[in-house]
């Protein structure tokens, strides 16, 4: 799959693990405030097209997780997980041809008590 920043200076390819059904929402301090469905990609599976040096990254706490964003947009891309660094998160928002109110109901992963933390 293509997936685009809003402005369209970031681009990447992906291929999902699962598709779509790994969509999921977050509610720990971060992800709660971004707002966004992410779906699952393997490490070796996501590849930046074009506009590598226009990705701005975000880390906190434990700094395990890397959360991207364009530099110029403000759009979040994708994330390598904490709770498996060898995943990535990638916003549902950002892919070509999927419109986020279709995934209908979508789980919450449960970030305020997240297993890491234990």
């Amino acid at each position: 799959m293509k997936g685009t920043c809003h402005c369209g200076a970031v681009e990447i390819e992906v291929t999902l693990a699962d598709g779509l059904a790994t969509a999921r929402r977050c509610d720990c301090s971060f992800c709660s405030r971004r707002g966004a469905i992410a779906v699952t990609a393997n490490m070796g599976d996501l590849t930046v097209v074009k506009g590598q040096d226009n990705l701005t990254l975000y880390q906190w706490n434990t700094k395990v997780a890397k959360h991207w964003f364009c530099k110029t947009c403000g759009i979040y891309t994708h994330h390598q997980r904490r709770s498996n660094p060898n995943e990535y998160g990638v916003n549902v928002g950002i892919l070509e041809g999927v419109n986020p109110r279709d995934l209908g109901e979508v789980p919450w992963s449960d970030g305020v008590n997240h297993p890491s933390d234990r």
